[in-house]
């Protein structure tokens, strides 16, 4: 197939491109590069069943495809909060050009939504039949509620003009390739560790998160996007949940050296508690995290050790 990757050479898009072109099929990234590398799709430059192309979602594009991964937009507090404005136009504008290109091309289109939509939840674990406890007025609303109005459009799109969507809303996530200065907690710890500074922990570290592998997660993509039973959304992470305080202690385990761990108050709108209900993903996908914490957090390490020397 001929698939487009909006975002593709960030994060999560640039793993999605390596294993989509190991398929067979050609794609496309899209990338304006705020948040995205050209170091991280460097390797597919060359190779002719991949295109690169310089672009904002937030300007109309055209493209001969069969299928779409929406992943363009900053996905971490301090680069979606750098130009709020921005980031929900790149959720809400993006959104609508992947689904008027989808609409007029009949490709099947994906959106990569985020735990966010449930804010600081009052329903644990979240699952996909909970509308959320969202603030829409504060200082990550851009995020959650950008990312909110795009599922709306999608469903919109689905329902007046039939357009084949997929929608996913992904839950903390980590890996090779996180820039170093992300601002998530798994990417400031290492950080913080390797370069011998103190590990910051906010609050009194006991909100919890679940992380979920870079592979586990993209493996979900692509099975979710060519099954035929739903079209979402549906939760995908790691159900495993962690404290603050534990991820730092196991961070510091792992690096070793003498740093210690500090608190700060905590963030505005920063949710207690995240844990995804991954029933339908198992019961829909057979799928399930295969990576543990422990093991990914070494592969994590080994990237930004290799990633802070250079």
């Amino acid at each position: 197939m001929r698939i487009l990757i909006t975002g593709g050479a960030g994060f999560l898009g640039s793993h999605l491109c390596d294993r989509l072109i190991e398929q067979g099929h050609e794609v496309i990234c899209l990338d304006n590069f705020f948040t995205g590398r050209k170091a991280n799709i460097q390797h597919l430059v060359g190779n002719p069943r991949f295109e690169l192309v310089r672009h904002d979602v937030i300007d109309p594009f055209k493209f001969e495809v069969d299928r779409i991964y929406n992943l363009a937009c900053p996905a971490s507090p301090p680069h979606y909060q750098y130009n709020p404005i921005k980031t929900m136009k790149t959720s809400v504008v993006g959104a609508i050009n992947c689904l008027g290109l989808a609409k007029r091309v009949k490709a099947r289109v994906f959106q990569a939504s985020t735990s966010e939509v449930y804010g600081d939840p009052n329903v644990h674990p979240q699952p996909e039949a909970y509308w959320g406890h969202v603030n829409p007025i504060g200082l990550r609303s851009c995020y959650d509620e950008g990312k909110r109005a795009a599922e709306t459009l999608f469903f919109d799109y689905h329902r007046e003009n039939g357009v084949d969507i997929r929608v996913i809303r992904i839950f903390n996530t980590y890996g090779p390739r996180m820039l170093p200065d992300d601002g998530r907690v798994v990417s400031n710890f290492i950080v913080q560790a390797l370069q011998g500074r103190d590990l910051t922990v906010y609050g009194e570290g006991s909100q919890t998160r679940s992380f979920c592998y870079v592979d586990d997660l993209v493996d979900g993509f692509m099975r979710f996007m060519e099954q035929e039973k739903i079209v979402g959304p549906m939760n995908l992470g790691n159900p495993g949940e962690f404290t603050m305080l534990q991820l730092a202690e196991l961070v510091l385990k792992k690096v070793g050296g003498k740093s210690k761990i500090t608190h700060l108050p905590l963030p505005s709108d920063d949710p207690k508690q995240r844990r995804p209900d991954i029933s339908l993903a198992k019961e829909t996908l057979g799928w399930e995290p295969k990576v543990p914490l422990e093991q990914g957090i070494e592969k994590t390490i080994a990237y930004f050790k290799s990633a802070l020397d250079k």
